[in-house]
């Protein structure tokens, strides 16, 4: 695959950062305060990657408005009651992106996340300045709508062709389908890699920073 793009999309959570377990048990611990059922964890996992609005209704589908708002601020609270580090980043995650940049590849963040989750998380990570764009669930279409990838394509004017999706869920590769661009798997996030494969990723990896040893090499390698 070397040389054979000019921009890498990654998804934030489980991709990037090992945030699945806390995500899921905020969202548990969440539905346990504002006295509703408490989804099973691999029903959690499985909406991870949405926007949460699209999340919650899917785990929640029969509340009201009213619990529907609660849930949303005492998930938000929960999540964003503790602080992210370098360390949450996939081993050599970090190394990886640096490495990237100085190969001349153009990153971005494609994430459910919110706008406000995504600035603590870079921030706390000391990744901001590695990328060139990132869109947030709260300011465009939630996965797996391709309007995300389209926003960053046309921001960087990058071709379909030359950028690269890499994901743990299937919204993110069903989203880099419906955008027509060429997509990774991850194994060590949201989704296996039973539940990834289906979608058709050029491959998928165990871990992310493998994504580099891929890259290097030639097309006959």
């Amino acid at each position: 695959m070397k040389n054979k793009f000019d921009l890498i999309i990654f998804d934030w959570d489980g991709t990037l950062i090992n945030s699945i377990d806390w995500i899921v048990s905020c969202i548990q611990k969440a539905a346990q305060i504002c006295d509703c059922d408490i989804p099973e964890a691999r029903a959690a996992r499985n909406v991870i990657g949405l926007s949460l609005e699209n999340a919650l209704h899917r785990l929640f589908p029969g509340i009201d408005q009213n619990t529907r708002r609660q849930l949303t601020q005492c998930y938000s609270e929960l999540f964003l009651s503790r602080k992210t580090a370098q360390d949450d980043l996939f081993a050599g995650v970090y190394e990886m992106l640096v490495h990237l940049k100085k190969q001349g590849y153009q990153l971005a963040v494609a994430t459910g996340k919110s706008r406000i989750g995504l600035q603590r998380a870079m921030s706390g990570t000391g990744t901001e300045d590695l990328f060139n764009a990132s869109r947030c669930a709260d300011e465009t279409a939630s996965k797996p709508d391709p309007t995300m990838i389209q926003e960053i394509l046309g921001q960087l004017a990058a071709a379909n062709d030359r950028t690269l999706m890499v994901g743990d869920s299937v919204h993110d590769l069903q989203m880099a389908a419906n955008a027509n661009i060429p997509c990774i798997a991850v194994s060590c996030g949201a989704h296996s890699p039973e539940q990834l494969l289906p979608y058709r990723p050029l491959c998928c990896l165990g871990q992310t920073t493998e994504l580099l040893n891929l890259l290097s090499r030639g097309s006959h390698d």
